[in-house]
């Protein structure tokens, strides 16, 4: 290995040899000695390291304590792990170095962006002229579209919120589904309308938000700047807010309509499933990650719009300094996100949809939604389990005896390596959560992972 071209080939085949043994690896390093880990990993030397040596050392070291996120039995925080094409894309990204700021500092990146975006709009069903960047994950999709909503707002009464900043601004309300994704909240933290503005709707047994209750609230609150955050895939059951009435209802009152898909949103992509998003194309913005459904690796995610002049003006910024905003025509993908150092993500998102194509994808979200049911429906047999949510999508949620009994389980399974899904605490009782998003995933695994939840209920 005594060259990159070397090098680069020695990490493919090591890389490989890890993606082929997954079926074989425990999901979860419950006997890594991490204080070991640490202490192997050393402290900073004076002299460097031959590459070759530097890879093969980490590999060494941290290949016992990975996770299998990219196998086929990781249940947990709906995580697909990468498909063979984005992949490669990824390491072809990271030798490519590109710097995916504008057409400036990479044109190929602008365009392979802008290809998969219009790529994304038409498989989740959101209207064409929407704008979207490119982000990290949920987190930073919800944050890029309420940024957005922030400026429209409070642009509508009057205010610029880019120039003034909030002192002094129209109070903003924000109602949201009471079940809402934490992201939401932390999101109203980093733009300054702090979590003291939320107004939280009831809910019904499923978590999808209370037509009728979002009207009342709405109703009965200050007229003023409004924004309602809907869900698309609620993170314990996975049931659907119901797009169409609860956006009149938002509308009527002046809101802006946002909707939180983080992995839901995909439903769009396989007609069996599409009615759960029956009206989404009417909402004003959306988010969603590609490192849940679409199988791309960590970190993905993507923040639609649509007022493009609304989401430009929140995130973008200019300088002196900066070329290419524009130019030849391009578009400049960092004027739709918060960051300007940013990976070229679009290589990656590009390959996934290109290797599934339409078909593929529809597969791959009714294949992940039949396994949760064969989860459900063998669960259902184990004896003192409970499954407590309706199975619309890929999301299981199980109970075993009391909460105490289902923490026994869940650390049971965790303990065997067999597979690997979270606790959650839903409608005050305490859960296990389990999330099939992955296209390794078969029956042969859920099989295995429900063998392995049974031995643990019978030992706990």
């Amino acid at each position: 290995m005594g060259d990159l071209r070397d090098l680069l080939h020695w990490s493919a085949e090591r890389a490989a040899d890890y993606r082929e043994a997954l079926d074989d690896l425990p999901v979860f390093p419950t006997d890594v000695d991490l204080d070991g880990l640490r202490g192997r990993l050393g402290s900073l030397r004076d002299e460097p390291t031959e590459a070759a040596l530097v890879a093969d050392e980490l590999a060494g070291l941290v290949e016992p304590a990975l996770v299998g996120t990219a196998g086929p039995r990781y249940f947990g925080f709906v995580t697909g792990g990468s498909l063979d094409a984005p992949t490669a894309a990824e390491v072809l990204a990271t030798a490519w170095d590109q710097i995916a700021f504008n057409g400036s500092t990479s044109p190929a990146a602008a365009v392979v962006e802008e290809v998969a975006g219009s790529w994304l709009k038409e498989l989740l069903g959101l209207p064409v002229g929407a704008s979207f960047g490119f982000v990290t994950g949920g987190q930073a999709a919800n944050t890029v579209c309420l940024a957005a909503a922030r400026h429209h707002v409070l642009a509508e009464a009057g205010w610029d919120v880019e120039q003034d900043g909030l002192a002094g601004a129209p109070r903003v309300r924000v109602v949201a589904n009471g079940e809402r994704h934490a992201t939401i909240d932390r999101t109203l933290r980093l733009l300054g309308l702090g979590t003291g503005a939320l107004e939280p709707t009831a809910t019904d047994a499923q978590g999808a938000v209370d037509v009728a209750d979002l009207g009342r609230v709405l109703g009965h609150g200050p007229a003023g700047p409004t924004i309602v955050c809907l869900q698309a895939g609620n993170v314990n059951s996975g049931a659907f807010d119901d797009l169409v009435a609860a956006t009149a209802v938002a509308h009527d009152h002046g809101a802006w309509v946002h909707v939180d898909g983080a992995f839901g949103l995909w439903a769009a992509a396989n007609p069996a499933t599409r009615h759960l998003l029956a009206g989404v194309e009417l909402a004003d913005s959306w988010a969603t990650d590609g490192h849940k459904w679409l199988n791309v690796a960590y970190d993905s995610g993507y923040a639609f719009c649509s007022r493009p002049a609304a989401h430009l003006t929140a995130v973008s910024y200019t300088a002196a300094y900066l070329t290419g905003q524009g130019e030849g025509g391009l578009r400049a993908p960092s004027d739709y996100v918060p960051e300007s150092s940013r990976r070229a993500r679009g290589f990656a998102t590009w390959a996934a949809l290109r290797q599934l194509g339409r078909s593929g994808m529809a597969e791959l979200v009714e294949r992940c939604c039949a396994l949760a049911r064969r989860f459900a429906d063998q669960l259902s047999t184990v004896a003192g389990a409970t499954v407590v949510n309706d199975v619309v999508l890929n999301q299981v949620l199980v109970g075993f005896g009391d909460d105490d009994e289902t923490n026994r389980v869940i650390d049971g399974v965790q303990r065997s390596g067999e597979c690997w899904m979270g606790g959650t605490t839903w409608h005050g009782r305490r859960l296990m959560r389990i999330s099939v998003s992955s296209w390794r995933t078969t029956e042969a695994d859920v099989d295995r992972s429900v063998a392995a939840i049974r031995a643990a209920a019978r030992r706990a």
